[in-house]
């Protein structure tokens, strides 16, 4: 039986994730949804955006979701919105990703290629682990959150629920973030940042207001 799944989003990030369902199931059936309107009739990479959240209300298709939305926020708006009509998320895993076999990953998650997922890591439901990324033994990545192309977690490091560590970003063992903080670009995080932070740079400084 041929794999089903609805992509839920058509931006550039959708672009990544539909590349990963193809060379991770060939010859999975993907449905494109996005919530503008507008996107409509467009296509993603050759495959046509058939609706939004209507579409997904009336289609008694009930297949898997996978939320291809990089905005962590409306990502993570969306996987509530799903759980209340009851849509199951779907997990991506692109073939050059490495996940330990003691990892967990959360439903809906996304590991682009050449991100690594190490011993006993969890990433939570809908996280990113983007291209060339990683996240060492014992981290815990928080639900909706971003760990962007070439950042670098090292072990017990703790990130919560849509935080963004921005790209090139290094944060070293046993450093907890809280939720809904970003990294900048290139950041070395050494202490430990409350919810909301705001930081950049090296070592990693609040961002003046």
């Amino acid at each position: 039986m041929t794999a089903s799944l609805i992509l839920f989003g058509s931006g550039g990030h959708a672009k990544v994730v539909l590349e990963a369902i193809r060379a991770a199931i060939p010859d999975c059936r993907v449905s494109v949804l996005d919530d503008d309107p507008a996107a409509t009739g467009r296509t993603l990479l050759g495959l046509p955006i058939v609706g939004g959240r209507d579409w997904l209300e009336t289609n008694p298709f009930r297949g898997s979701v996978v939320p291809a939305i990089g905005t962590n926020a409306a990502r993570a708006a969306l996987i509530e919105w799903l759980a209340g009509l009851d849509r199951p998320l779907a997990s991506v895993v692109h073939p050059g990703a490495i996940l330990s076999p003691t990892a967990k990953l959360g439903d809906g998650a996304f590991l682009a290629p050449g991100a690594i997922v190490n011993a006993e890591a969890e990433i939570g439901e809908a996280a990113i682990v983007n291209t060339g990324a990683s996240v060492d033994h014992d981290c815990r990545v928080g639900a909706a959150a971003h760990i962007a192309p070439g950042a670098h977690l090292c072990g017990s490091v703790r990130v919560g629920a849509r935080t963004l560590v921005g790209a090139g970003a290094t944060v070293i063992p046993g450093v907890a973030i809280g939720a809904d903080a970003i990294v900048g670009a290139g950041s070395v995080v050494i202490a430990d940042l409350p919810d909301g932070a705001r930081v950049a740079g090296c070592p990693a400084r609040a961002l003046r207001a």
